[in-house]
């Protein structure tokens, strides 16, 4: 996750809230809302103890909240505990927000304040960002690339003693996105549903635990087309041809114009070190080798040739230019003129 200046990583807040080393404000926003809520919760539930919570501890939300009332509660001193805590939730619905600075600008430091400000940031150059840069801490959550979340799936599990494997990770992504709740909703089941004998979630898991076919899903369908597998590859067209509802045209569309961009991304780079390769071509480690085959197959030319059918094909799954082909038979086509 990029980090901007003058904020604090994902990690270096966690470090310094385990080491209970706090301070008086956190502004916590961006569009990533799943790291929001993780550090939230922890705070939430570490800072004070059960008994100190009683006295010490407001979620204030700020549809419903005044900033005037805010600050007269930030400036209260906590009763028979060190600190009080008060936790602000949906800051970007409070109203005169920019106000609060009457009170960043000199906190008291038994008062920690917690701002959640969700979808969305204070730009770095209003004062009360400024202030609260100065005074407190200031984490942003940014939604992670698609060539990042399998990394992170890793990551998640591996606090479980959990592994994945890299096929399985990409499904997962490739069915449920970037949205990060709802990830570790669906890897917290298969935690759970993961025989006490096994201690790796594989596609086979995938499949029966949360219904997602491990042949027959836009992976293994780049795949295919990737490698050339002409038999694999209408296999599974024939599927979503049969299915379309469990396989919309328009998410295929998007997985194969973003898989041949990569392609042509790693043609522009292959003559640089495989981390750069990574980086900016945004294909993860263990999928360099795919992507190295699929563009000795694909050329420059070539792939130019593939995005401008995407586009066409596109158009024509909105009603452009086709007045009743069905999505099915317009995949098939595709798939064939770009096979062929």
């Amino acid at each position: 996750m990029a980090k901007k200046q003058g904020t604090i990583s994902f990690e270096q807040l966690g470090k310094a809230l385990q080491k209970r080393e706090f301070k008086p404000i956190y502004l916590l926003m961006g569009d990533e809302s799943y790291f929001i809520d993780v550090i939230t919760k922890y705070m939430n539930d570490s800072i004070l103890s059960p008994e100190e919570q009683g006295f010490n501890q407001h979620v204030i939300y700020g549809k419903d909240a005044d900033v005037n009332n805010i600050i007269l509660m930030c400036k209260q001193f906590p009763m028979m505990a060190a600190n009080q805590v008060i936790i602000l939730k949906e800051a970007q619905n409070l109203k005169k927000i920019d106000e609060l600075i009457h009170y960043t600008e000199n906190p008291l430091n038994s008062t920690i304040l917690i701002i959640n400000y969700k979808y969305g940031t204070i730009p770095a150059n209003r004062k009360l960002y400024k202030s609260i840069a100065k005074n407190g801490e200031i984490f942003i959550s940014n939604t992670l690339y698609d060539n990042e979340i399998p990394a992170w799936t890793a990551k998640y599990l591996q606090k479980k003693k959990l592994s994945i494997t890299p096929d399985a990770a990409v499904l997962l992504a490739e069915f449920l996105g970037n949205d990060l709740s709802k990830l570790a909703n669906e890897l917290d089941k298969l935690a759970l549903l993961l025989p006490k004998t096994e201690n790796q979630i594989n596609a086979s898991h995938i499949e029966k635990n949360i219904g997602i076919s491990r042949e027959y899903n836009n992976f293994e369908l780049q795949k295919a087309i990737g490698t050339g597998n002409i038999e694999k590859t209408y296999r599974i067209v024939n599927h979503f041809a049969a299915n379309p509802k469990n396989n919309p045209l328009t998410v295929t569309l998007g997985v194969l114009y973003a898989y041949f961009m990569k392609i042509f991304n790693y043609h522009l780079l292959k003559k640089e070190p495989q981390k750069v390769i990574e980086e900016r071509a945004k294909i993860p480690s263990f999928f360099i080798n795919e992507y190295k085959s699929a563009a000795a197959r694909y050329s420059p030319g070539k792939i130019v040739k593939i995005i401008s059918l995407l586009r066409e094909f596109d158009l024509k799954s909105k009603g452009v230019n086709n007045a009743s082909t069905t999505d099915g038979e317009l995949l098939k086509e595709l798939v064939y003129k770009i096979l062929h």
